[in-house]
């Protein structure tokens, strides 16, 4: 029977018979935290067995370790009845195959947990298109270890052809299947920006869900809009981007899930996943979300990790509010030092609904910041103009006249253009009102609610 525990990620398992039980090991100045590295492994379903640390100011470009820690690598491994070494950075090829080579068991590094991870985790065609091409990008560099076996048949006219001809063919099916994959992920892409254009038209206002694995994104998500996405305590559950709609004050806003991030996050799926992170590159608001529970050390490094991430894909210069979830799980005494060590992020429990409130109140303020005052008189027989406005608007100031509808609303200042032949200015608007003796009222036309993105 299994050995369960609890961990901030959810519940962990310790099973001394498990198929596959891991080492951890690093080369680094400093004694390294290997608690993602466990959680990474244990969301692969791998056992974790021990740990060994090697201080060294950078890897060894060969072997990552020294000899000798080598050597006392493969001594614990046999003590501890591990059958699989996981690396806390990514290995060289070359590493790879001398850390195998020195200790007869199998070696993964942290990208190739996390390619595993995101394998099992990909839904859409589009999620298992981009992770087919982050594995076979990461793979062909790796490709010459596959057929060692054949290179053993000796050098020299006539001893090259098995081995060499099988590792070339492999790299071209390999680069073949990868520049098809580049074209079905442009195709899509094309796709995602033609519905983007339409979203843009409609002049709806984006937000962007980011920040580090399993901070209670999709959560959040779904008390917000009521979504539905589904939810586990695992790192990267989420990798495929979901957008819903939803509405503050009569405005319609769309927010949108995406894949989240971690320290140290492989070069490879960045680049796979470019389309999907350009919703969060156009956004007009992003909303970093942060695991408030975590020890403050930790939490410094996790938020030092999305904002590296954030500008690698060219999303730094977005409009960012910082957004402490899970605050239910925080002592008051340390929600007060969050709150004084950062005075302008929200606090909420998207679980318990805690600050929610809140949250939706400073969406509003962000964003109102991108919109303008406007004052016009449409005339009736512009119903379609007016059907937009409301739609924009949300809340609009509307008196009805003879000949048509003196109205004053606050629209996005890129579609504001829109609606220049019906502008008044403010002594115009003023007299009309005065002589027609009408007074503005307030008034929130109701509509139906926007089906999903």
């Amino acid at each position: 029977m299994q050995d369960r525990r609890e961990t901030r990620f959810g519940e962990g398992i310790r099973n001394p018979r498990a198929r596959q039980r891991a080492i951890c090991i690093a080369a680094a100045p400093h004694e390294p935290d290997f608690a993602e590295l466990r959680e990474l492994l244990r969301t692969a379903g791998v056992a974790v067995a021990g740990e060994l640390w090697q201080r060294r100011e950078r890897p060894d470009p060969d072997r990552y370790l020294g000899r000798g820690k080598l050597a006392e690598l493969a001594e614990r491994a046999r003590e501890l009845g591990a059958n699989v070494i996981a690396c806390d950075d990514e290995l060289l090829p070359r590493q790879e195959r001398n850390i195998e080579a020195a200790t007869g068991l199998a070696v993964v590094d942290r990208t190739a947990i996390i390619l595993d991870i995101f394998a099992r985790h990909a839904r859409t065609a589009e999620g298992k298109l981009q992770v087919e091409l982050a594995q076979l990008e990461y793979n062909l560099a790796r490709m010459r270890g596959l057929w060692t076996h054949l290179e053993r048949l000796g050098g020299g006219i006539g001893t090259r052809g098995p081995g060499e001809s099988q590792i070339e063919t492999d790299r071209r099916l390999a680069r073949d299947r990868i520049s098809e994959i580049k074209r079905k992920l442009a195709h899509i892409q094309r796709v995602r920006a033609t519905m983007r254009a339409e979203r843009e038209r409609a002049a709806l206002p984006t937000i962007a869900l980011a920040g580090y694995t399993n901070a209670g994104k999709s959560t959040l998500m779904n008390a917000l809009t009521g979504a539905g996405v589904s939810v586990r305590s695992r790192l990267f559950h989420t990798l495929d981007p979901t957008t819903r709609a939803f509405r503050i004050d009569g405005r319609t806003y769309l927010l949108t899930d995406t894949v989240g991030f971690i320290r140290k996050l492989p070069h490879q799926l960045v680049a796979a996943f470019a389309a999907t992170l350009e919703e969060t590159r156009r956004a007009d608001l992003v909303l970093h979300v942060q695991d408030a529970s975590v020890p403050e050390p930790e939490l410094a490094a996790m938020l030092a990790a999305v904002e590296r991430t954030l500008e690698e894909i060219g999303a730094a210069e977005r409009p960012r509010l910082l957004v402490f979830n899970k605050i239910d799980l925080v002592s008051s005494t340390a929600s007060r030092a969050l709150r004084r060590r950062w005075p302008r992020a929200v606090a909420v429990s998207a679980e318990s609904g805690e600050g929610l409130e809140q949250l939706r109140r400073r969406i509003a303020a962000e964003l109102a910041r991108g919109l303008e005052a406007v004052e016009l008189f449409l005339p009736y027989r512009e119903g379609a103009r007016l059907a937009e406005l409301f739609a924009l608007a949300g809340q609009v100031e509307q008196n009805h006249t003879a000949e048509g509808v003196h109205v004053r609303a606050r629209v996005p200042k890129q579609v504001a253009a829109r609606f220049a032949p019906y502008r008044l200015d403010c002594s115009a608007a003023a007299q009309d009102s005065s002589r027609n003796g009408h007074r503005l009222e307030s008034r929130e036309v109701p509509r139906p609610g926007l089906a999903p993105a």
